[in-house]
Order: C-alpha cells, then sequence, then structure tokens
C-alpha cells in the first residue's frame, strides 16, 4: 500500500508541476505530460517497469474519450462524415501501409515483417490529437473533422489487422511444454492482459459474425430502450455519486463486451456515444466522466514519457530518430497529397498533416501481439516502440509549428475572399448573433447594408435565409473601400476578436472622420479601447439584456413595473455617464485594478448610485397612499 502511495504522489506531483509550466509556455497539456513522464522516468529513475502495467490500464482514457466524442455526434453527423471515414480514412490506411511497406522491404526486410511493419505506423495516435485539437478549439473546423475521420477509420482498421498480423509470421511461434512436446505459444487472446472470457473463441466464422453484430446491436437497443429506466431507479437514490457510477459502469461494460467478441473497446464505446447523444442524458453523462477521461489520458501521456528507452536511444541516436523523422516525413507527404485531393483548404491542409504524421498507441498494440505470433524480433519491436514514442513526443511540437504558419497565413486566408460588388448605406463588419439582428432590424426598415464577415460557414448559412453576404476579413482597407466606406453613412462593428474590433474602429476613423461608427464591446476595459480608438455609439453586448434582467428581479420583489423602469432607467443613465468620467482616469494597457484614482472614482460612483436608487425607493414609499 504504503508503495503504491508513493508512486501515485510521483505521478500526480509530476503531472501537477509540469503541465502547468508547459501550458504556460504555449506548449499544450500534452507535452508537459510527455514531459512530466520523461522527468520521473528515464531522467530520476523515479518510476520503474509498472509503467507498462499502467499504460495499459490508463489506455481506458482513450476508450471514454471516444465515448465523450460520440455523445457530441448524432447520427446524422456520422452520416454525414461517411465520404471522410471511407474515403478519405480509407485511403490513408491503404496508401500509408503500402508506402511504409515498400520501404522497410527496401531495408531488406521480408514481406510479412515489411507489411507489419507497415501497418503499424499507417495509426496515428487519437489521444494526443483529439486532445490537443480539443485544447485548441480545433475539433469543429473543417481541418479538425477531417483529422477526425481518419481517426475514427484507424481505430477501425485495428481488427482486420489484428486478425491479418497471424497470417504474416513465417513460422508459428514455438515453445517446448514440460515433458518435450512442441506446443504452440499463447497468443493476444490467451494471455492474461485480455479478457478472460470469450464469445467467439472456437465458433466457425458464420457464427462469430453473428454473435458480433449481435453484440453491437445489444449495445445500440440498450441505449434506446434501457438507459431511461435505469437512469429513473438511480434517480431515487438521490445520491450524486450514484450517476458517476452509472456512467462508469455503462462504459466500462461495453469495453468488456467488444473485448469478448474481439472488436475495440474505443470503438464500441464510440457507437454508444453516438446512440446516446440525441438522449436528455447526454449532458449528465459528459460532466461525470470528463475528469475521469482527463486524468487517465495524462496519467497515459506519462507513462509513454516514462517508458522512452534512452538507452536504447544512446546506442544509435542518429538512426533512430532519422527512422522517426522518415516515418512522419512518409506519412506527411501522403496526408498532404489526400488533403489536396478531397480539397482542404489551405489551413486544414496543414492541420491534417501535422496533425496525423506521428505513430500512435493502438501501435503498441500490434507490436506486442506481432512479438506474440513471431512476425517480429524482440531487438526490431524495441526499435519500433521507441520510433512510435518519439514521434508521438514530436507531435505537440508539430501543432505548435501549425500555429505559427496560421500566423504567416493571416494575411490571407484559407478560401479566396468574396469580390465585394455591393455598396449600402451601412456596412456591418461581423454576423454573428449580434450583427445578425442589426442587420434584420436596418433592412426591414428599407435600408441597404452590406455585410462582411471572416467566417465562410457563417456566411453562407445567411445566403440560405436570403440574406446576401460576403466572406472576407473587414479589417482589410481594399475590402472595406469595396463594401463602400468612403460613402457609407454608419458603420457597425460587431467582429468577436477584440483587437480586430478596435483595429477597425481607429482605421474607419482616420479613413473617415465623418462617419458614424457603433462598435460592440465585450466588456468595460474594451469600451474604454473603442471610445479611445473613436467609435461614437458603444454597445456592451450583454448590458441591455442584464438591464431587461434586473427590472424582471425588481418587480417580482414588490416594486411596480413603473418604479422597477424607473430604476432601470436611473442605472442606465448613472453608468453611461459613470463610463464617460472614468475613461478619463484609464490608461491603455495597464489593468484597471492597478490605476488607483480609477478604483477610487468607481468605488465612489457606485456609492452614489446605492444612494440615489435607495432615496428614490424612500420617496416612491412616502408618496404610497396610506390604507
Amino acid at each position: 500500500m504504503e508503495s503504491f502511495l508513493f508512486q501515485a504522489t510521483i505521478y500526480l506531483g509530476a503531472a501537477v508541476i509540469a503541465v502547468p509550466l508547459a501550458a504556460r509556455l504555449g506548449l499544450g497539456s500534452v507535452l508537459g505530460y510527455l514531459l512530466a513522464g520523461i522527468a520521473i522516468g528515464p531522467l530520476t529513475g523515479l518510476v520503474g517497469t509498472e509503467t507498462k502495467d499502467l499504460q495499459h490500464f490508463a489506455e481506458f482514457g482513450v476508450v471514454m474519450m471516444l465515448f465523450l466524442i460520440g455523445l457530441e455526434l448524432d447520427p446524422r453527423a456520422l452520416w454525414n462524415m461517411r465520404q471522410r471515414l471511407l474515403g478519405l480514412g480509407g485511403i490513408q490506411v491503404l496508401g500509408t501501409t503500402f508506402a511504409i511497406t515498400l520501404g522497410a522491404r527496401l531495408f531488406g526486410y521480408e514481406w510479412g515483417t515489411a507489411i507489419a511493419i507497415g501497418m503499424i505506423f499507417a495509426l496515428s495516435s487519437t489521444a494526443i490529437v483529439l486532445q490537443t485539437l480539443s485544447e485548441k478549439g480545433l475539433v469543429r473546423t473543417s481541418g479538425g473533422r477531417s483529422t477526425f475521420s481518419v481517426l475514427l477509420a484507424q481505430d477501425i482498421a485495428v481488427i482486420p489487422m489484428l486478425a491479418l498480423l497471424p497470417l504474416l509470421a513465417l513460422t508459428p511461434v514455438l515453445s517446448l511444454a514440460e515433458d518435450g512436446s512442441v506446443v504452440r505459444a499463447a497468443t493476444q487472446h490467451d494471455d492474461g492482459h485480455h479478457a478472460a472470457i470469450s464469445l467467439v473463441e472456437g465458433l466457425p466464422s458464420w457464427g462469430v459474425t453473428l454473435v458480433t453484430l449481435g453484440a453491437v446491436a445489444a449495445v445500440i437497443l440498450a441505449g434506446i430502450f434501457l438507459t431511461r429506466p435505469v437512469f429513473r431507479y438511480i434517480h431515487h437514490a438521490r445520491l450524486r455519486e450514484m450517476y458517476t457510477a452509472l456512467a462508469l459502469l455503462m462504459v466500462v461494460s461495453i469495453a468488456v463486451l467488444m473485448q469478448m467478441v474481439g472488436l475495440s473497446p474505443a470503438l464500441g464505446t464510440f457507437l454508444a456515444g453516438v446512440v446516446l447523444a440525441n438522449s436528455e442524458f447526454r449532458h449528465e453523462l459528459e460532466s461525470d466522466l470528463e475528469p475521469f477521461k482527463g486524468l487517465l489520458l495524462g496519467l497515459f501521456f506519462i507513462t509513454v514519457g516514462a517508458g522512452i528507452d534512452f538507452n536504447l536511444l544512446w546506442s544509435d541516436p542518429f538512426g533512430i530518430v532519422g527512422l522517426a523523422l522518415g516515418i512522419m516525413l512518409v506519412k506527411g507527404l501522403i496526408l498532404f497529397a489526400l488533403a489536396t485531393a478531397f480539397r482542404l483548404h489551405r489551413k486544414d491542409r496543414w492541420l491534417f498533416t501535422l496533425g496525423l504524421a506521428q505513430a500512435g498507441e493502438f501501435g503498441f498494440v500490434l507490436i506486442s501481439f506481432s512479438l506474440q505470433q513471431g512476425v517480429l524480433t524482440d531487438a526490431l519491436g524495441g526499435r519500433l516502440l521507441l520510433v512510435i514514442a518519439l514521434s508521438m513526443l514530436i507531435t505537440p511540437l508539430l501543432f505548435i509549428v501549425y500555429e505559427l504558419l496560421i500566423r504567416r497565413m493571416s494575411d490571407g486566408d484559407d478560401e479566396e475572399h468574396d469580390e465585394v460588388d455591393e455598396q449600402g448605406t451601412v456596412i456591418i463588419a461581423g454576423i454573428g448573433r449580434f450583427g445578425q439582428i442589426v442587420n434584420r432590424l436596418v433592412r426591414s426598415a428599407g435600408f441597404d447594408t452590406v455585410v462582411v464577415d471572416n467566417s465562410l460557414a457563417t456566411v453562407q448559412m445567411m445566403r440560405k435565409f436570403g440574406f446576401r453576404g460576403f466572406f472576407g476579413d473587414p479589417t482589410r482597407p481594399d475590402l472595406l473601400k469595396a463594401a463602400g466606406l468612403e460613402d457609407a453613412r454608419v458603420l457597425v462593428v460587431a467582429i468577436d476578436d477584440k483587437s480586430n474590433a478596435v483595429k477597425l474602429v481607429r482605421y474607419a476613423r482616420k479613413a473617415r472622420p465623418d462617419l458614424h461608427i457603433i462598435a460592440r464591446a465585450r466588456d468595460r476595459v474594451h469600451v474604454h479601447e473603442l471610445y479611445d480608438a473613436g467609435a461614437d455609439d458603444i454597445v456592451r453586448e450583454m448590458f441591455d439584456s442584464s438591464l431587461r434582467a434586473g427590472r424582471y428581479v425588481l418587480e417580482n420583489l414588490g416594486l411596480t413595473e413603473f418604479e422597477a423602469a424607473e430604476a432601470e432607467q436611473a442605472f442606465y443613465q448613472h453608468d453611461r455617464t459613470a463610463l464617460r468620467e472614468l475613461a478619463e482616469l484609464w490608461k491603455p494597457g495597464v489593468p484597471v485594478s492597478d490605476l488607483p484614482d480609477y478604483v477610487a472614482r468607481a468605488r465612489e460612483l457606485n456609492s452614489s448610485l446605492e444612494m440615489e436608487l435607495s432615496a428614490r425607493q424612500q420617496n416612491a414609499e412616502r408618496a404610497k397612499p396610506n390604507d
């Protein structure tokens, strides 16, 4: 027990120290976990051989992750992915396997070994890639969706790969029994690491197919018909931890069932997540499982770092590192060619290419099985394991390279900008929730607008509903000129990025001193920045709706509608006056909490507002007739 607690302290302590530091440096949490593993493993020797056993347990984080991803997809969304899933994903697996197999043949390996190496390196890291995409908010981009489709196709491909590997062995894996007779060595299905019970062992091929389809059907039917009664039963216990226990039970039981029929646990739980995507329990399951997924994935990354054999690396550093980089280069070239063939745009092509160029955690499984089947030698297996670990270690750095590339592309865009061929009295920059309402109101009153937004998806959605819009960066001077900046009467700045909004206001005010500029602000500091840049009217995006909600509160506390409306109007006028006064004390680039005059005056203004509203309420009470 003491040893377990000591090891747990080491793993958790390393994560708590390394991950926030890596995140602060902009390296991402995955690289932080990997470096933490290297620090407690190869560098200091605080952990040892138990990391391999721990890694098998931590891989369950990948299973949970795919279940949670499935909860985000309804069946129609999965069906819409079929072209990417079967076309892009299938071609990637087959093409990469073929290319690396030919490369291995050139190095002198037999066909069976070469094919096994090709299959091992055709797979990418679902854990690292999806975690990083999620952290950087790239999952819902076109490149992110294409990347996810390929990862899902790879997870499916693991099943036929495991079935094919025994056929690649040149000779059966044999061992001597105690009586001297020759017996076949244990395979993946009869070692202690996998499911103790198999539902398909000994069955004919048609029986295996029926049982497998039955297991998948059982998962789907249970998700549709069994979840509601079970959740209602758990609800009567009125214990929060029971919901967590049920969520874990669902994921674990599905994973076990999939193993018993020879399918990927991750694939089975993903399917269950898709089935439950439209259920009312989706958010409950997400909140219950998210902490476990994060911790297990972090533990998995730490074990990968701790498992890197630096002694083997130092024995041939140039050969092993060169092999890892060569594999990633070959995969990258194939990925880039596929991204181009499937017409992914420039930024998405780079995300797709750099994100999937590494080898993955399922490669560890294939290498272990290949060693058992005699497809690989122990020396080659150890070398390949190290190459996979190094490629996974390099991957977070590739995402940093991707961000640098995107910054260099910032003057352009994925798609070619629309040619703005209309001019209007009002230019609206940004057509999100705020800009849409402004646009509809102004157009319904009979005025022409020109809408420009840098989100192609948003512009295309507008067009489906009959509203004309142009795709492009509204901060570009040439695009603003084409939209009619020289003759427009009003410019509405409703873009999301705060700094770009200030930049646009400052440019427009310089180009057209007489132009009336209305800008959306995120907060009070943003108000000061926009005012300083030259905006005429500044609207805080939540201010008016918050005032209305406050008025409803006052009405339900006993004030009349007139009294609540007066209090609302008094607060509104006082806040506008206070903002103008505080703007004189605000200094660009300095947090308001570090401006003593600003803080002191803000406190005084708040006190005066409270006194004013209190006096109004007392006067209203005195004016009421006595019963």
